[in-house]
């Protein structure tokens, strides 16, 4: 890895720094020398990368809510942070359905929590981003995919609707009005190592062909996604963070998604992983069983192209979902070698 002089003792906080991007962003981070505050709720330490490869050892962890605004100026205050990635989030879809209070009280009152707390204390802070969702979207329908940054956002589910919601207020504190250094992103699926959440649908298909276990998938398989890479999102974090901490009149308050722009139905995902480990009878089971099931709670078509932020700064993705799967599934077996222990 290319060290970064920018970051060296820089101080950043990142929110949610032990979910799946915020512990792959704070291992890059460290690395590239920049002082690294986090916090989290869990304190589990089996699911997260943040602890199996000992990445809380070079940051610092500061266990606690996204909500409590006592705990956010103490954090922000003594720390003098410059830098923040606002990841923190109830993630999950279907727990969103489940417990909606839940997702609102993450998703929307930790978002405009944080904010104001840096509302108040703007003295350090260059450069805040704000992860949206491509859920934010709600649905738009295939024809006018992939989404546009200048689509309304029409969200119906509850998760869909926290992040818009979280969108807005970002957008709100980013304007005229309290003018904070904010870069809003709306990226689609990220997958790869450190994604310990086995209800998403990439490490689930993987765990079950590992294990040689039933998988169910929650929707008929027709449902339309895009897959992004880990890595492509931590470089594209760092870029948008470092151009918004250098030209904060140029860039705050934009909004950029990425994505691929190669759509795949969710079956094909499901063929090219249980294909790789030479599961055709189980492969051909999952199917018959797909023809006849429906989906709901969900959007059927949901992906994302690259061209604004290519525009502005040339990036683009560098990694190919089936190029990843050699690597991804060395990842896992690891995982699972060290989680028996």
């Amino acid at each position: 890895m290319n060290i970064e002089k920018f970051w060296k003792n820089k101080n950043v906080l990142i929110t949610g720094i032990s979910g799946f991007v915020g512990s792959n962003l704070a291992k890059n981070l460290s690395k590239n020398g920049a002082n690294v505050f986090g916090i989290t709720q869990k304190k589990r330490k089996k699911n997260s990368l943040l602890y199996y490869e000992k990445i809380d050892k070079k940051v610092k962890v500061i266990f606690g809510n996204i909500t409590n605004k006592k705990l956010l100026q103490k954090i922000i205050k003594k720390n003098k942070i410059q830098i923040c990635f606002h990841l923190a989030a109830q993630v999950e879809v279907g727990a969103a359905k489940n417990k909606p209070f839940e997702t609102w009280e993450s998703n929307i009152k930790g978002t405009y929590t944080l904010l104001e707390v840096f509302r108040e204390n703007n003295k350090d802070i260059k450069s805040i981003i704000v992860a949206s969702s491509d859920k934010a979207y709600g649905e738009h329908g295939i024809k006018k995919m992939p989404y546009k940054e200048n689509y309304n956002l029409i969200p119906t589910f509850p998760y869909d609707t926290s992040k818009a919601c979280a969108d807005m207020i970002a957008k709100c504190y980013s304007s005229d009005i309290f003018n904070l250094p904010i870069i809003i992103t709306r990226f689609s699926n990220i997958y790869g190592p450190g994604q310990l959440n086995f209800t998403a649908l990439i490490p689930g298909l993987i765990k079950s062909c590992i294990f040689k276990k039933k998988f169910i998938m929650r929707g008929n398989g027709k449902s339309i996604r895009d897959f992004i890479y880990i890595d492509d999102i931590v470089d594209l974090y760092k870029l948008l963070s470092k151009n918004l901490f250098k030209n904060p009149n140029k860039y705050s308050g934009e909004v950029f998604n990425a994505g691929t722009n190669t759509p795949y139905k969710t079956s094909y995902i499901l063929k090219k992983i249980f294909l790789y480990k030479k599961r055709e009878k189980e492969l051909m089971d999952i199917i018959k069983k797909l023809k006849n099931k429906k989906t709901s709670g969900e959007l059927s078509v949901q992906f994302m192209d690259f061209k604004k932020l290519y525009k502005y700064f040339k990036w683009k993705p560098k990694y190919k979902f089936e190029k990843t799967l050699p690597s991804l599934f060395n990842w896992y077996e690891d995982y699972f070698n060290y989680s028996k222990k």
